[in-house]
């Protein structure tokens, strides 16, 4: 399959950067300011109702956690200052540390904690299944509370001490008792720097601050745990969406930190010598998600189908171009993790066209109109949707590309409806491989209809095996039962692997002590001049 990648000039960077400097709605470069250019500009606040990384990110600078989980993936007490469990393991008893305060000078209470809890527990897929667990919710006292359990929940802590999309962060409880099908409006946490909402404009720019109360753990850092201590006074956040303009600013010292940069641009890159390249670890999965509440995607058959003509490597090179940042993943779980076998998938993923076209003739497609939605300003995604369109239009279905900003897109995938109501058929994204390590974090392998991330997955045999992963403390057993979930998997179609892909991020040399991690976090780092 041939696809058209973008090129860039060799002196494209330099001219972007040169119309950057002549456009400084910024700080001056004081040295305590950080300029980062995120994957897409922040188009949101509420990382409870959206799994968007760039939202998450902003949640982390801004809110604190529980617990958190560090580089050997172990969940740490962050928060918090002590727990315990009951004999019969029905209740849990958390005190939070003493002197936490929200941005507002609110100190954290332990109904901040509890609200904080019962809303991320609404919307996030690791969340829903801690809820059902769920009797009831006590105040102790100021600093400590307990969640009261039907039946025992061992992995109470990793739901806590999540990694990622979503994150339980903890919020003021009049914000938290948001309705969490609505997006709050305030962000206000009680994390390292202060979100400054009257210099945010969405889709362009937004402003951090430094918050001079947070009380850090005494710990070394660790990914999302042990001491966040902020040594960056401010962190600007820049809309640079062309790829051009960012490489160019980040060479000639106008951008400190470039968060996703394409491939083919990296030569240009290693060849400044104040720039550094670094790998996100574990890295993304490339993927096909359907609308499974209308036709034609409500027909499993049909998915099948698509999914038995999809070759890994045209959407890897399309995103990445260079084999040494790509690799074929068909599992559902991060390759070369403990619960990943790829079971069924070879089988289900042939890469064959004649053999799809077979498939969906035998599905009985009618000749639906298939809406692809691609956010044209979010570079992975789009490329990715190229690729679907011309696979769809092979395999004789009537597709349509329909380009949207971010923004935009995120407010049109959550439309249930028909492609004539405004709603839509199948899009592209990516997820990191911290969040698909295993069933209880993995969100895109719920399929529990309705409550399901966008798309609605509806299949009670792959529901069943993920509650009976999660009552399985027995390491090998789990084992055993992640594979059933990925035979079933490629029968159901959640959505459809489409290769695991290297991300490379640049910052400049003078940033030292960043936290290297599949999640962007800001503390401990310092700029030099």
């Amino acid at each position: 399959m041939s696809i058209r990648r973008r090129t860039v000039l060799k002196g494209a960077g330099a001219l972007a950067a040169t119309a950057f400097l002549g456009n400084r709605a910024f700080s001056q470069g004081a040295a305590a300011t950080l300029r980062f250019n995120p994957s897409t500009p922040l188009p949101s606040l509420d990382p409870i109702t959206a799994t968007s990384y760039v939202i998450r990110n902003h949640g982390y600078l801004i809110y604190d956690t529980l617990f958190a989980t560090d580089a050997n993936f172990q969940i740490k007490p962050q928060m918090v200052e002590a727990w315990e469990t009951a004999t019969d393991g029905l209740s849990w008893t958390f005190r939070l540390r003493d002197g936490l305060s929200f941005h507002d000078g609110e100190p954290v209470r332990a109904e901040d904690c509890i609200a904080s809890i019962a809303r991320w527990s609404k919307r996030d897929a690791f969340g829903q299944t801690f809820a059902t667990f769920v009797e009831g919710y006590d105040v102790v006292d100021r600093r400590s509370f307990r969640i009261r359990l039907k039946k025992p929940f061992p992995m109470m802590t990793s739901a806590l001490g999540k990694l990622s999309s979503n994150v339980p962060f903890i919020m003021p409880e009049r914000i938290a008792q948001t309705d969490h099908m609505k997006n709050i409006t305030e962000a206000i946490g009680s994390g390292p720097w202060r979100f400054m909402d009257k210099q945010w404009v969405p889709g362009q720019n937004a402003i951090y601050e430094r918050f001079a109360q947070y009380k850090p753990r005494e710990e070394a850092p660790s990914w999302a745990a042990g001491g966040k201590i902020a040594k960056i006074d401010r962190i600007e956040w820049l809309a640079l969406t062309e790829a051009a303009a960012a490489a160019g600013a980040l060479m000639q010292g106008e951008l400190d930190w470039y968060e996703q940069p394409p491939v083919d641009l990296i030569p240009m890159l290693k060849g400044n010598k104040d720039v550094v390249i670094e790998n996100v670890p574990l890295g993304l999965f490339l993927l096909m998600r359907f609308n499974q509440l209308q036709p034609p995607f409500n027909n499993p058959a049909i998915r099948r189908a698509v999914m038995a003509a999809v070759n890994q490597t045209d959407y890897m090179e399309a995103v990445v171009g260079d084999k040494a940042y790509y690799k074929e993943a068909k599992t559902f779980f991060t390759p070369g993790s403990p619960m990943s076998s790829g079971a069924g998938g070879q089988a289900a993923m042939p890469g064959n066209l004649e053999k799809a076209k077979a498939m969906l003739k035998e599905a009985g497609y009618k000749g639906e109109k298939v809406i692809l939605l691609a956010p044209a300003d979010q570079p992975i995604a789009y490329q990715q949707c190229m690729v679907t369109e011309d696979l769809l239009k092979k395999l004789g279905i009537n597709a349509e590309l329909v380009a949207t900003d971010w923004a935009s897109f995120i407010g049109r995938r959550a439309n249930r409806g028909l492609p004539e109501q405004g709603g839509w058929s199948v899009f592209h994204t990516l997820w990191s491989c911290a969040d698909t390590l295993n069933p209880a974090l993995h969100p895109l392998t719920r399929t529990n209809g309705g409550a399901a991330w966008f798309g609605w997955p509806d299949d009670a045999p792959m529901e069943g095996l993920r509650d009976a992963w999660i009552a399985t403390p027995e390491e090998a057993k789990q084992k055993e039962i992640a594979a059933r979930i990925e035979e079933r998997g490629f029968e159901a179609v959640p959505y459809v692997p489409c290769g695991l892909v290297q991300q490379p991020m640049a910052f400049r040399k003078n940033l030292s002590g960043m936290v290297l991690s599949p999640v962007q976090f800001f503390w401990n780092m310092e700029k030099k001049v």
